[in-house]
């Protein structure tokens, strides 16, 4: 009783997350509301972190996700955590291997930013590019920025040579990289410092850089700018958005026929047909049966809908990349569209390793051979196992994928989507006469939403999902 006593008194559990994350005061009326607070004996605690390491710096991982499951991380020790969560380090490393590769990983990301700043000074220089610095066929555009300053690279100041295409396609995304990240979370004080705008910029614009197939495509700043936070080390920061790029990239490949999460799209769809055929039948009515209304939710996963601790909380706990979806089917009936297209973003994403993952629920999804499976430079894949060692250091989304043994991997993303349709399902049947009806009554959820509801219910949805594929498929055979 001592012990319980002494955990609920503990002033780190007793801190209010919007101090630690605070709304500008002029924003703070219009701002989501934030939910989540730290719980004593859910809530992974700096005390509790320090206790899962041994002697060597292993990290016992199921502990970890057990008490990530349960209440979320405390907003002090969020940084280390999720560099675990999104597979960085591998938890049987010790403090030194991980010491090792943070500096190696350091200086590579050194490397990346000087080559950056020889194509373009403004990288690293603590601006932000907001104007166009060239043009199409590689002319440079002078004092494009407002502070009169030019970012012509050091290579062309001194030759005058002609850019190669790749350098010339990398600047034209400069701009846009920009206007991104001066419109991302402005409602938060930290970002009323230009030195941590253009911290944020300069990660986005050196990982549009390395990844010359999609560059950067708008929403990108919003799954950057927590990890930017979080993380002191900017190059640490980098590392870790990269890892979620990883696993979200694919959301964000489109063509002149197809966006990226059409794919995750059409899953959600037939999710809801088989977890509520009704309400999917009267959206098909509206046209809306390709649930293009959930684009946003899942593209920047819930980040609209949820207030800035609450989305984070979201993410670590639920991992939303398999179980947006069936969050949205829930919320749809409580959320806005945006949080549905969040959620459908999710479930598209590029590396889907788990069945039942969410993008944002990166504990329930979490797999013990995520970092081995990141290094290999082959993608995400896993095997479906009923080693009992490794089903306790999965989360519970993911054991519960491979003990299905399913072979088609659907992200719990999808279904934290299909958690918000279902949460306005009445509402949806009775005033939905149109998709502008879908949308409104979608978007009247917005910042009234409750994450661990959401993730909830998703998870219920997913259970129903499941019984429901497995009867069709005794049936037919």
């Amino acid at each position: 009783m001592r012990l319980l006593a002494c955990c609920y008194n503990d002033p780190e559990m007793q801190i209010d997350p919007d101090t630690v994350y605070p709304i500008r005061p002029d924003c703070r009326d219009d701002a989501p509301k934030t939910r989540f607070k730290p719980r004593p004996g859910l809530t992974l605690s700096p005390r509790r972190w320090k206790l899962l390491h041994n002697e060597e710096g292993c990290l016992d991982i199921a502990g970890m996700i057990k008490r990530v499951q349960r209440g979320g991380v405390h907003p002090t020790i969020k940084g280390e955590v999720w560099e675990f969560l999104l597979g960085c380090y591998d938890p049987k490393s010790t403090t030194e291997q991980r010491n090792q590769l943070r500096q190696q990983r350091r200086l590579e990301y050194e490397k990346l930013k000087t080559k950056c700043r020889e194509m373009d000074t403004t990288v690293g220089s603590g601006r932000v590019i907001t104007m166009p610095v060239i043009t199409e066929d590689g002319q440079p555009i002078e004092n494009p920025n407002s502070d009169g300053g030019t970012s012509v690279g050091s290579e062309q100041q001194t030759s005058g040579a002609p850019l190669p295409k790749e350098v010339i396609q990398w600047k034209l995304l400069l701009h846009q990289i920009g206007l991104d990240v001066n419109r991302t979370d402005r409602v938060l004080v930290y970002y009323e410092s230009q030195e941590n705008l253009a911290r944020l910029w300069d990660i986005l614009a050196v990982y549009s850089w390395i990844d010359k197939d999609i560059g950067y495509c708008q929403g990108m700043s919003d799954l950057c700018s927590p990890i930017s936070i979080i993380l002191e080390h900017e190059a640490d920061a980098f590392w870790c958005f990269e890892r979620l790029m990883r696993r979200v990239r694919g959301n964000f490949i489109s063509t002149s026929t197809s966006i990226g999460v059409r794919a995750q799209l059409t899953t959600l769809s037939s999710i809801m047909k088989s977890v509520d055929p009704k309400l999917h039948e009267h959206l098909e009515n509206l046209d809306g049966g390709e649930y293009l209304f959930a684009f946003r939710m899942l593209m920047v996963l819930f980040r609209r809908e949820f207030s800035f601790v609450d989305t984070m909380y979201l993410w670590e706990v639920s991992c939303l990349d398999k179980i947006s979806c069936f969050i949205v089917i829930n919320v749809s009936n409580a959320y806005s569209p945006v949080v549905l297209e969040i959620c459908v973003g999710l479930c598209m994403r590029h590396y889907c390793y788990n069945f039942k993952t969410l993008q944002l629920m990166w504990s329930m999804e979490y797999n013990p051979n995520l970092f081995s499976m990141l290094e290999s430079d082959t993608g995400i894949s896993r095997e479906t196992t009923k080693d009992e060692g490794v089903l306790k250091q999965c989360g519970k989304f993911e054991r519960k994928s491979l003990q299905a043994a399913k072979k088609d991997e659907i992200p719990l993303s999808i279904f934290v989507v299909a958690s918000v349709l279902e949460a306005r399902n009445k509402k949806l049947l009775v005033e939905a006469k149109g998709l502008d009806d879908v949308v409104k009554i979608l978007n009247e959820i917005t910042g009234s939403l409750d994450a661990k509801k959401a993730c909830r219910e998703a998870l219920q949805i997913h259970e129903k999902y499941l019984n429901t594929v497995s009867f069709r498929f005794i049936h037919k055979s």
